[in-house]
């Protein structure tokens, strides 16, 4: 039954558009893609017209780890903590997608020890890198996109996917018992990488979100993010020139621990989304095809009475009073949609009394021909 009135809705308006004839296209300057028959809603879109909310700003923070580099947070033995935070500008642009321009910085700390007797005189080397990250990130409202038409429950939690691009720079420091340490016989000092945000230091993120709707101001949410660097540097393991994976050249090759050429992080944090506006309602929590079902209820369960004769019938000729132009039409004449009795041959006698009904004649006689 739903179907049937949702394929009501939309198919009427074509029907009628395509069976009248005296149906003009509009246009005008001010809507010149507009074509309407005149009986469809059109009008600007601008802030007026907005029902729901789209922007936000977000803030969040949590916990870093380097995962696959050469120098890792997450041992066996051992985890170094680190942290993230971000803010973030976000824009809905519809209900299931949405893009985000967002800034985050953190740290990461990681240890890695070398192969072999260069490890044993090294020891466990221990890193740290700052970052700061500019990306735009896109956003897939999965709970939206995929909400089954017959869950009606309230919609307050949602699964978010993220995916992105963007530029970042980056500190690292190395520091070992061996080449890379504060010594002055000989003359030694920790390893120090800084590379600047620039074209060169793209990378790239996804990762995953669920977000609980507290009110109609703000969102809270949790997620997970997983950072691709793109740079083999990221992890303060070392320079990345072509001599620095060459083992028969000096010097430690802490980025040779691992055959990765791009040090990754994985990111967790805990964030309030901040809903910018007038309107009532988010449009990342508002679901379009809950509301086509919740208008079609309503049609369903509206009992509407359709008055055939508002005015009633008086001559019983069974063409209602409301359009009837004979309103006396006699007992017995037959009509025509107007409700005029039928005078086939146009003599001026209705076919009731006409005894020649297809013949003209005159009234006084009944109608037939005087000949």
């Amino acid at each position: 039954m739903k179907l049937g009135l949702l394929l009501l809705a939309t198919t009427l308006p074509i029907a009628a558009f395509a069976q009248d004839n005296s149906t003009t296209v509009n246009s005008s300057s001010e809507y010149p893609n507009t074509f309407s028959s005149g009986s469809a809603n059109v009008q600007p879109f601008d802030n007026k017209a907005r029902r729901f909310r789209d922007w936000s700003i977000s803030v969040g923070g949590g916990p870093a780890f380097m995962t696959h580099a050469d120098l890792t947070s997450l041992r066996k033995d051992n985890v170094k903590w680190g942290y993230n935070a971000y803010v973030s500008v976000d824009k809905q642009i519809s209900h299931a997608f949405g893009v985000s321009l967002m800034y985050t910085r953190g740290e990461t700390k990681q240890t890695g020890q070398l192969a072999g007797a260069a490890g044993k005189l090294a020891g466990v080397a221990t890193a740290t890198t700052q970052f700061d990250q500019i990306a735009l990130m896109g956003d897939i409202n999965f709970s939206n996109l995929l909400r089954r038409v017959d869950n009606h429950s309230p919609y307050r939690w949602a699964f978010h996917g993220y995916m992105g691009i963007g530029l970042q720079g980056f500190r690292t420091s190395l520091h070992d018992n061996n080449e890379f340490r504060w010594s002055d016989a000989p003359k030694r000092v920790p390893l120090f990488i800084k590379q600047d945000i620039d074209i060169n230091s793209i990378f790239y993120q996804g990762g995953l979100g669920i977000k609980y709707n507290v009110s109609k101001l703000i969102d809270i949410e949790a997620r997970t993010m997983y950072i691709i660097s793109g740079d083999d540097e990221f992890d303060g393991g070392g320079w990345a020139g072509p001599h620095d994976y060459d083992p028969s050249t000096p010097g430690s090759k802490y980025n040779m621990i691992n055959d990765r050429r791009s040090d990754n992080i994985w990111t967790v944090s805990l964030g309030l989304s901040f809903k910018l506006g007038k309107q009532t309602s988010h449009l990342a929590w508002h679901d379009p095809l809950q509301e086509a079902y919740y208008k079609t209820n309503v049609l369903e369960n509206t009992a509407t009475d359709f008055v055939v004769c508002e005015k009633g019938d008086a001559d019983n000729d069974g063409v209602c009073d409301d359009w009837d132009r004979q309103l006396d039409t006699p007992a017995g004449a037959r009509v025509d949609g107007a409700g005029v009795a039928l005078d086939m041959d146009l003599d001026g006698v209705i076919d009731l009394y006409d005894k020649c009904v297809t013949v003209p004649g005159p009234v006084e006689n009944n109608g037939c021909p005087t000949k």
